[in-house]
Order: structure tokens, then C-alpha cells, then sequence
């Protein structure tokens, strides 16, 4: 049964959570303690404005742009999200509502569908991974995604394990044993067409992660590969140097809010890192990742390709993004919703509703390519900005300073 058309992705979300349990609704929207940097993701593209222009408009423009080497349609990018148990087909519809679209698919380690079957529908997907477990885990990983047809990797480095959450936690089982089932059961049959949806395909998920399984072992449950990944001690700068060097394609760092974090990430070899604070999920009251954008841009100008990850909800944030340094956005609740709304077409909903967003912003402002977006095309309110780190400074350096001031 079809959702049908939505006009924005506003629209998408209400659907998402009329159709939803609670549990996996409460899992998709998350967040961590009050709240602060899930909502300041959100509001910092409403305090930004668009000074559009009048008349010699360009009757055509190019949506187009090179991230990474790689030629899409739409400076939008599928960011990776966790078990995405919203729809039976998950992270493989959302794969060929991308490559409809002509844009990269991110798919995340902790994914719901194999590498194989995503990379199979989307000829640009790039394989999310954490830093968890051995080395020689972790090159085992990589190499069953290049053997999948993974053309890149995303290392995810902006988690700090942060839990707890004002408005509640959601219930998610690590396994649906018959006493999980009887106990989310009430939830399930109050969304009798989410239910029927995955009985008709098989049944429900069995939240594990295919991706981290190696060599022919069962894969994990989501909280198994969770347990793994907390007692990996953290990665080095050294560290990651090594695991840019294990991937011989792009190779995308996300999770960059500091200006000496963007230095090291260049010297590391990176092609291109992502400004996030992994949507409002980390520690609560980093800000907005669209604040720390601008000054982390000029941080590395164009050594490495810079992405914005948090908030984007409409084409006219995209524009926004673009114009304070970004070379294109990754999106994750949006496209999500848009899974849950209607499948594949709802995932191909909400790129159009960006698309067609950014073409009208991109109209207004009189361009006829996103390349020619530029800070002069906003106006960005006194203190919008955040900046942390000086990019020539170490760690080390900070805390001399900083004792220096207090002495």
C-alpha cells in the first residue's frame, strides 16, 4: 500500500510517525539529553536569509557537482543511519531511490541490508565503518565492501557514547525472542500496516548487523556489534592515517566540528571531511554543525572536499550550506522519513523536494550552477558562526594557553 506524494519533508516525518511504533519512531528521531544540538541543527537555517535578486535570472540552472571524484546529479548525499528497520526493504530501497536520483548512498556498518545487495543497486555507494574491533577485523570489513562494489568509505568518528534522554529513551530489544514479540506486540498491532508490510515480506527484523560479520560468522545484534565498538579503545590521529590507508578510493571523515581537528584530518590524507555532530545524537550542546561550517571551510580551503551533515530539511538549506563553504550535504532523518512514508519513493520524495528547494533558491539568487553560490547570497545575523581550535595549534598548545590565561 502507497503512501503517496508528500509536499515537504515536514510532511514526510508526520506520516513517519503516524505509521511507526513508538520504539522505532522514538529510535529515528533520537537525539541525547535536553536536546540543545538536535534543535539547534534545525533552527540555525532559519536564522540565515537569502537575498535574492529580481531580474536577469537564469532560465536554466545545473544542480550538478563533483564531490569526491565522483559526478551526482544533486549536491545531496545519503548520510549512513543504523538498522533501518522502518521499511522491510530498507537501506536497499533507499540505495535505488539514490542511484534514481543520481546521487552517492552512504550505508552504514550497523546497516540492516548487506553491502552486496546495497552496493548492487547503487553503483556510488560508499561503506560507513567505526573504528571497533582489530585491525585486521576492520581491513577484513573493508575488503568485503570493495569486493561488494563499495567505491568509497566513510569513517564516522563523532560518537562519544553519549546516552540519556529527557522526553525517554525508546524499548529496543536485542533480539525479538517470544517474550520481546509479546511485550512490543501492543505497539506492533497499533501500526497494523507496518506489521503487515514486513509479515508479507518475510517477517519482522531481526535487528543484527550483516556488514560486521567476517568470515562466514553469524552477524551480530545490534547491541553485540554496540559492545564491540565501546570497548575499542579510541583511534589515534595515527590511526586514522592508517585506516585511510587500508582504502586506496575516496575516503569521506565525518564528525569534524574544530578547526585543528580539519588540519590533522588533511594531513591524514582524507578526501573530504563532513562538519556534524552526528545529528544531535553526541554530546548535547555542540552547535549547530552549519555554525562551525564557514570557518572550518576557509580551515582547509580546497586541500579536501568539506560536506555539512545536520538539519538540512529543505532545498533552501541545501542552498545555504553551499553558499558558507559545503560542496554538498548528507542527509539521514529526512531520507528515512521518507522510507518510512512510502518506501522507495518516498526516499525519491524527498530528494525531489530538495531538488526542487535548491532550484528555486538557485533561481531567486540569479545563478545558473550551485558552484556559484557564495556567502554574499545570505545574510548571516552577527554571532551566527562558531569556531573552535586554532588550525595551527595541538592539543597540547590549547592547554598552555589556556593555563597561561589562568596564571
Amino acid at each position: 500500500m502507497s503512501g503517496g506524494w508528500f509536499e515537504t519533508v515536514a510532511e514526510a516525518q508526520r506520516r513517519a510517525q503516524r505509521r511507526l511504533p513508538r520504539s522505532v519512531y522514538g529510535a529515528l528521531l533520537a537525539g541525547s539529553e535536553r536536546g540543545l544540538t538536535y534543535q539547534d541543527n534545525l533552527d540555525a537555517f532559519a536564522e540565515l536569509g537569502l537575498a535574492p535578486h529580481i531580474a536577469d535570472l537564469s532560465a536554466e540552472r545545473r544542480l550538478g557537482t563533483r564531490v569526491m571524484g565522483i559526478d551526482i546529479d544533486l549536491p545531496v548525499i545519503i548520510s549512513p543511519t543504523g538498522v533501518q528497520a522502518v521499511h522491510p526493504e530498507g537501506e536497499t530501497a533507499v540505495a535505488r531511490a539514490a542511484a534514481a536520483r543520481g546521487t552517492i548512498m552512504g550505508l552504514s556498518s550497523f546497516a540492516s541490508r548487506p553491502v552486496e545487495e546495497v552496493a548492487a543497486a547503487n553503483a556510488h555507494t560508499f561503506y560507513q565503518t567505526y573504528w571497533m574491533g582489530t585491525r585486521e577485523r576492520m581491513v577484513k570489513r573493508l575488503e568485503r565492501a570493495r569486493a561488494a562494489g563499495a567505491v568509497g568509505v566513510i569513517a564516522t568518528v563523532d560518537w562519544t557514547f553519549s546516552n540519556g534522554r529527557d522526553w525517554g529513551s525508546p524499548w529496543i530489544p536485542e533480539k525479538l525472542t517470544p517474550r520481546a514479540a509479546l511485550r512490543f506486540a501492543p505497539q506492533a498491532l497499533r501500526r497494523p500496516q507496518w506489521l503487515w508490510d514486513f509479515v508479507r515480506s518475510g517477517g519482522v527484523p531481526d535487528l543484527t548487523t550483516p556488514n560486521l560479520a567476517t568470515d562466514g560468522e553469524e552477524p551480530p545484534t545490534f547491541f553485540g556489534a554496540y559492545g564491540e565498538w565501546m570497548q575499542t579503545p579510541p583511534p589515534t590521529w595515527e590511526d586514522i592515517a592508517w585506516l585511510r590507508d587500508q582504502w586506496d578510493g575516496p575516503f569521506l571523515l565525518k564528525g569534524i566540528s574544530r578547526l585543528d581537528d580539519a588540519r590533522r584530518a588533511v594531513d591524514a590524507g582524507v578526501s573530504a571531511i563532513s562538519v556534524s555532530n552526528h545529528g544531535g545524537n553526541n554530546i548535547d550542546g555542540i552547535p549547530a554543525a552549519v555554525r562551525m561550517l564557514p570557518a572550518i571551510a576557509d580551515a582547509v580551503g580546497d586541500e579536501v572536499d568539506v560536506l555539512l551533515d545536520g538539519g538540512v530539511r529543505r532545498g533552501g538549506d541545501v542552498a545555504k550550506a553551499l553558499a558558507l563553504g559545503a560542496k554538498a550535504v548528507l542527509i539521514g532523518r529526512a531520507s528515512l522519513w521518507g522510507l518510512a512514508a512510502n518506501g522507495q519513493a518516498g526516499v525519491e520524495n524527498v530528494l525531489d523536494i530538495l531538488r526542487a528547494g535548491l532550484d528555486s533558491a538557485l533561481y531567486g539568487l540569479g545563478h545558473d550552477a550551485v558552484a556559484q553560490l557564495g556567502r554574499g547570497d545570505l545574510w548571516i545575523p552577527d554571532g551566527f558562526t562558531r569556531e573552535f581550535g586554532s588550525p595551527h595549534a595541538t592539543r597540547v598548545d590549547e592547554a598552555d594557553r589556556v593555563l597561561a590565561g589562568i596564571a
